[in-house]
Formats: C-alpha cells, sequence, structure tokens
C-alpha cells in the first residue's frame, strides 16, 4: 500500500487557480511516476497530469495550457497548479502513482479524492 495524503481541494471562484498537494515517503517519490486524476459525479475517472522520477512532465490535451505538476523533493510532495478555473473543473481529484501519462493502470489503491468546488 503506497501512502499517499491528498490536501488543498474546496470552493473556488471561476478565474482562480487550484493548488493540490499529495504529501507522500520520500521513497515514493524517489521509486514512483505520479499523476493527478480527476473524477466528476456519474463520470469516468480521467487523467490530469503526470511526472515521471525524473521531471519529465505530461497533460491531458485540453487543460495543458492552466497546469503545472510537480514535484517537491524538499517536502516529499506531488504539487498541481491549475489556474483560470472553471466551473467544469469541479471534480473531485486524486493522485496516484506509477503513472506518468493517461494509458496507463496505477498501482496504488484510490482514496477519498480531494474534492473541489468551482462557482461564483
Amino acid at each position: 500500500q503506497v501512502q499517499r495524503v491528498e490536501s488543498g481541494g474546496g470552493l473556488f471562484q471561476p478565474g482562480g487557480s487550484l493548488r493540490l498537494s499529495c504529501a507522500a515517503s520520500a521513497r515514493t517519490l524517489r521509486a514512483y511516476d505520479m499523476a493527478w486524476y480527476r473524477q466528476a459525479p456519474g463520470k469516468q475517472r480521467e487523467f490530469v497530469a503526470g511526472i515521471n522520477t525524473v521531471g519529465r512532465t505530461n497533460y491531458e490535451g485540453s487543460l495543458k495550457d492552466r497546469l503545472t505538476i510537480s514535484r517537491d523533493n524538499d517536502n516529499n510532495t506531488l504539487k498541481l497548479q491549475m489556474n483560470s478555473m472553471k466551473t467544469d473543473d469541479t471534480p473531485n481529484y486524486f493522485c496516484n502513482v506509477g503513472c506518468s501519462f493517461a494509458k496507463c493502470r496505477p498501482v496504488g489503491s484510490w482514496g477519498q479524492g480531494n474534492p473541489v468546488t468551482v462557482s461564483s
């Protein structure tokens, strides 16, 4: 079981910025590619952004202009920043390990996720 703790969700206004964090052990950050996903109610979970162990990033095409994924190795944290938020960005956000691109099955279990609501 690869432990992660997600934080940073909440209520945001359209046009605002989201900053999510996923805390994990130093070993996890060193050993695994990591990614962010999101899932809206009644829809399939979708890949948002990934980063491999050497820092190469991948982004979902329609979102990439608004996203930055990064690793903070000093604090053992995976981060995601999303700018210019829209109401469609409302779903639940998850981090997972083992993948840095979309067509890949993560190896970690899925937690509760990090709810995000975009509303004026």
